[in-house]
């Protein structure tokens, strides 16, 4: 336990404790709030692979030849709470998730593609810039993609798994990275 420190003038004083962290993450993945799902008219036009069994083809080639160039879907979640700890100069993070792509027929079917399981690790640090308060977040060690038994016990196309876990650290080191920042903008402190 530490001793909040002795006030002599106005300030702002913060505490975020592991118990306090966790708590809310246990709150928001009991609730299902760790759930987003893309499909392919939600990216950018010129965003580089589109959510398209053609754009899938070099991480998955039989998608493409069982499916000629039909939309997509990602269907991301937490397979597991995930797991925070405090440390003088920042909050560490460990996310447990799982994607799950589905190839949509022309009659809306969704057809099982492939299951990965993703897990990275995050560190956010708090910052005060004048009278500003903000965070920024980054990947700390990556993040690694697995393929768990499930798939190959369903019969589902076996996707090159090292490379979509480069393809994922990229999106996530160019896109997740900075969209996580833009949400920790500073706030004004009195």
């Amino acid at each position: 336990p530490k001793t909040p420190p002795l006030a002599h003038e106005p300030m702002l004083l913060l505490a975020v404790t592991e118990f306090v962290a966790n708590s809310a993450a246990f709150t928001y993945f009991t609730a299902g709030a760790l759930r987003r799902n893309f499909s392919s008219d939600m990216l950018p036009r010129k965003f580089p692979l589109q959510l398209r069994t053609k754009s899938m083809e070099v991480f998955s080639p039989q998608l493409q030849e069982r499916y000629p160039d039909q939309p997509m879907e990602l269907h991301l979640w937490a397979r597991r709470q995930p797991l925070l700890s405090c440390h003088p100069d920042a909050l560490h993070g460990t996310l447990f998730s799982s994607a799950e792509a589905f190839v949509v027929l022309p009659n809306a079917t969704r057809v099982p593609a492939f299951v990965l399981n993703i897990d990275a690790n995050m560190t956010g640090k708090p910052t005060i810039t004048r009278n500003r308060l903000g965070g920024t977040v980054r990947l700390t060690g990556g993040a690694r993609a697995t393929l768990p038994a499930l798939c190959r016990a369903q019969g589902l196309p076996v996707p090159q798994v090292k490379r979509l876990e480069t393809l994922l650290k990229f999106g996530l080191w160019l896109f997740g990275v900075p969209r996580a920042n833009s949400k920790c903008c500073p706030c004004h402190v009195p």
